[in-house]
């Protein structure tokens, strides 16, 4: 892509609306913009990363083993109205009625439809195990939205469903879950360190929320510092293993980390008092178990082994899609702008023209351009006739990992300079070994 053609409207001047980091520097970055309270525009920037996100989501839940389908946004309220949420839910949920008078409404999530799928088509548990989901527009209408996308009312969200035979099935799923996500957000860059949480609407007994640290987070957490240093990494994980799966289930929960809405005193002085730490979070997914609380609500039942029929243990697996994107600028930014893992990053490079309209200069950067697009990666080229310090402005900004610069003085030489947007760092080196090097880098993530 080339800037000159690109629609990126950047803002010189931060918004006053916005609060928080992220907030203010995707406004600025022209990543969103809002339609009213809550509601945003996706700009191609932003819908770029959201994509990504989304993709990276898709392959760990089916590398998981996870089927994915789509859901509708508008839900019949009868199914709610069955399970006994509909008017449990509260004023959160957009209720509505459609022109032959039917109550309706706007899904702030899907049990109740996944259920009712569920129980149309199984009949035995020889169909079990088995996990659907999907990734979908939810829409929540919170008393106040505010921080972007981090509070907003319609968000993007993959939630997904397991359907298991037995208490001890569903719990094999949970941690199933819970590995797949820790996975997902480590290639995005990020620690989310499992929490004991509260089930709130959702319901059940087991549940865990992924917090992510950062100081504009919306609760307040009490974790021991050695969590911090534990990481998933590349390791290869058999997801039908159940003593794998609990295995790092008891890795990345045994050591004390939960919400202020769970916080327990007396467990928290067990920990030494040098590893204990209270700070902010932001929360990027949760995992919940719950029984039989809908099957048995919906009849979502089937015969088992010994004839009889049973109703199906379930639970319900979330991930904020567009909350992530904003959780990820919280970790990742400096006074600049945005500084994007390579994971998430909407180009992989960005090559800066220091001269446009220099023969030389233009050349070495359309030969540049080329050759990171035969190797696969996604180069922002600014071949904009703008002053230099606003190029590196620009790119600073929108926070591509890595840039390129060209000009007459270093094409002299048969040098480029590569610069890392998160040290600050650069080095001079020939075109094609700053090609090379960008490519490694990538092969590896």
């Amino acid at each position: 892509m080339r800037l000159s053609r690109y629609f990126l409207p950047v803002l010189k001047e931060t918004p006053a609306e916005a609060q928080i980091a992220s907030h203010r520097l995707m406004l600025r970055a022209g990543m969103i913009k809002q339609a009213s309270a809550g509601i945003y525009s996706w700009l191609p920037l932003g819908y770029k990363i959201l994509k990504k996100i989304e993709t990276i989501v898709h392959e760990e839940q089916v590398r998981a083993g996870h089927i994915p389908m789509l859901m509708p946004t508008l839900q019949s309220a009868d199914l709610w109205k069955e399970s006994g949420r509909y008017d449990a839910y509260g004023p959160e949920m957009l209720r509505i009625r459609d022109r032959q008078d039917r109550d309706m409404l706007y899904g702030p999530t899907n049990e109740e439809m996944i259920t009712d799928i569920f129980r149309s088509y199984v009949r035995s548990y020889k169909d079990l195990p088995l996990t659907l989901y999907h990734i979908q527009w939810k829409f929540r209408d919170e008393i106040r939205p505010r921080f972007g996308v981090m509070r907003g009312r319609e968000f993007l969200m993959k939630d997904g469903y397991n359907f298991d035979l037995t208490k001890e099935d569903a719990l094999h799923a949970y941690n199933r879950h819970l590995v797949s996500y820790l996975r997902s957000y480590e290639r995005m860059g990020l620690q989310a360190i499992p929490m004991r949480a509260d089930s709130g609407p959702i319901g059940g007994d087991d549940t865990h929320e992924f917090l992510v640290l950062a100081e504009t987070g919306e609760s307040e957490v009490f974790y021991d510092a050695e969590i911090t240093d534990l990481k998933f990494g590349d390791r290869e994980i058999d997801y039908d293993s159940v003593e794998q799966c609990q295995g790092v289930l008891e890795e990345f929960t045994s050591r004390y980390a939960r919400t202020d809405e769970t916080h327990d005193e007396a467990v928290w002085a067990d920990v030494p008092e040098d590893r204990r730490r209270v700070a902010r979070g932001i929360e990027v997914g949760q995992i919940f178990y719950f029984g039989t609380k809908y099957s048995e609500a919906m009849n979502a039942v089937v015969q088992g082994p010994d004839g009889k029929q049973a109703p199906v243990h379930m639970g319900s697996h979330g991930i904020g899609v567009s909350r992530l994107l904003g959780a990820i600028i919280e970790a990742n930014h400096d006074d600049k702008g945005i500084i994007w893992p390579e994971g998430v990053t909407p180009f992989h490079v960005g090559i800066v023209n220091i001269k446009s309209g220099d023969a030389e200069a233009d050349a070495a950067c359309e030969d540049l351009y080329k050759s990171f697009v035969k190797l696969g990666l996604e180069p922002l080229y600014d071949d904009r006739n703008e002053r230099a310090g606003g190029k590196f402005a620009t790119m600073d900004l929108i926070g591509l990992p890595w840039r390129v610069t060209v000009g007459p003085r270093g094409l002299k030489n048969g040098v480029v300079e590569l610069t890392s947007r998160r040290t600050g760092e650069s080095e001079e080196l020939p075109p094609e070994e700053a090609v090379a090097k960008i490519a490694a880098i990538y092969a590896g993530v």
